[in-house]
């Protein structure tokens, strides 16, 4: 949208005290880039040293009030602390013979689990009472009850569950861990591996576009800086608020995401004010005054979308909203002021270096290829809306076959050791003898067979 009378391809005219504050604010950035580049690095160094030094802590522990979970998890509790704990389980397959031919073994090795710290019971899968062993008597498994969440354990965790159950082991059996034991076992996740293979994706993109080197990778480093500044800003609010571990890569994501988006608006209507010949410094506020508009509209309605998880009346999601937002306000400031500033930088140097001809940035005839493509579809309604609908219809087919719910151990690869215990149990039904209903275990359903 445009607020100035010319269109967007034209020269912007000299600057004034009646222009748009937008365009008084882009003009500024361009015309002292380094300036601006000063202030942006010394806000960001001071929002980093502030969340370093409160010491920002993030927390899975969701907070239901209110919700019927919440006031069965209550009732248990307050009736039987093992029952409302956290819970994990640990798998056992018997590669010779069955589990009851090594007995021994196993009740040594419950007895070693129900014994380690912050453990409240382990159950033994050779219980007469409620045995957990498949219907051929070769796997089961034994549910380990925790007082604290088992993430909060850490890795050093896997050696003393491998301590206990070194005897089943020693005679040969296999031992997995599962259920919520998976969050000991499994790898910390490489979040900057798959974010920098996302940079690279999205500059190969972003070349091929634009053709142009440094119209590529500014969009990228002034998103990169906006979204440090938002995860700072996170890890400040984190001292005081409770957010979910994954709001970090959240608002990276996120922010990222829009930042991106944001400062391709400004490079490209900057690129064409620069082969129009114009002021770079001029150009840079003609830029944020047309397109910066629709920055902080974008922005704005994001950000409000993202709070409207409170809705929902979890406040752990509704956190997680908030924690993108605070990336998604950064790169909205990081594109009206951070980009303007890089692209007086490089003026009109910003298509020195091509990897492929670029005579304009904006088309804005009548015989280029988008518009011969839209009065095609003008002339033809109809047909490109029923072949739309017919491309969408064939996209959505996976919709009929698609299943919801939680994520099971076998998502995992297959190295991991909770998919390796969820396996045999998914190929061998295990059977829980007891006085309760059908037990569901993350990832497979267990069938309850009559109570002996």
């Amino acid at each position: 949208m445009n607020e100035v009378s010319e269109p967007s391809g034209s020269t912007p005219r000299g600057g004034g005290r009646g222009q748009p504050a937008l365009r008084r604010l882009g003009a500024a950035c361009g015309r002292h880039p380094w300036r601006t580049l000063a202030v942006w690095l010394l806000v960001l160094a001071a929002l980093f040293t502030g969340s370093r030094h409160l010491g920002a802590t993030y927390s899975d522990n969701v907070n239901l009030s209110g919700t019927q979970s919440n006031t069965g998890l209550n009732l248990l509790t307050a009736n039987d602390q093992g029952a409302g704990g956290y819970s994990g389980l640990v798998v056992i397959k018997a590669n010779s013979g069955t589990l009851a031919s090594h007995s021994a073994q196993v009740n040594t090795s419950v007895a070693d689990l129900s014994r380690l710290p912050h453990v409240l019971s382990a159950t033994n899968p050779l219980s007469k009472s409620a045995p957990a062993v498949s219907a051929n008597g070769t796997i089961g498994y034994s549910t380990v009850q925790f007082n604290v969440q088992p993430k909060t354990l850490g890795p050093s965790y896997i050696t003393q569950l491998d301590n206990a159950t070194a005897a089943m082991r020693n005679a040969g059996m296999q031992v997995e861990y599962g259920g919520g034991l998976d969050q000991v076992t499994r790898p910390a996740a490489r979040d900057l591996n798959s974010e920098l293979v996302g940079f690279a994706v999205a500059l190969v993109v972003l070349l091929l576009i634009f053709g142009s080197v440094l119209g590529a990778v500014l969009p990228l480093v002034t998103a990169l800086i906006s979204v440090l500044a938002g995860i700072s800003i996170l890890g400040i609010a984190a001292a005081s608020l409770t957010f979910g571990t994954s709001s970090p890569t959240l608002a990276a994501m996120i922010g990222i995401g829009v930042g991106i988006d944001y400062a391709l608006f400004l490079t490209t209507r900057f690129r064409q004010q620069m082969i129009d010949g114009a002021d770079p410094a001029e150009a840079a506020g003609f830029s944020v005054t047309t397109s910066g508009r629709a920055v902080l509209v974008a922005g704005s309605t994001v950000a409000v979308a993202l709070l409207g998880l409170y809705a929902c009346g979890i406040t752990y999601v509704g956190l997680l909203g908030l924690a993108a937002v605070f990336g998604v306000v950064t790169a909205a400031a990081g594109a009206v002021t951070l980009v303007p500033a890089c692209l007086g930088l490089v003026a009109r140097r910003i298509d020195r270096y091509k990897v492929r001809r670029t005579p304009v940035a904006e088309t804005g005839s009548g015989t280029d290829g988008w518009h011969r493509y839209a009065a095609l579809i003008g002339r033809r309604p109809w047909l490109f809306l029923l072949a739309g609908l017919a491309a969408l219809c064939v996209l959505a087919i996976p919709l009929l076959s698609m299943q919801t719910g939680h994520v099971g151990d076998g998502a995992d690869p297959s190295s991991y050791t909770d998919n390796r215990g969820v396996r045999p149990r998914l190929q061998r039904p295990v059977h829980h003898r007891g006085r309760c209903g059908p037990r569901r275990v993350r990832g497979y359903q267990a069938r309850v067979s009559p109570a002996v």
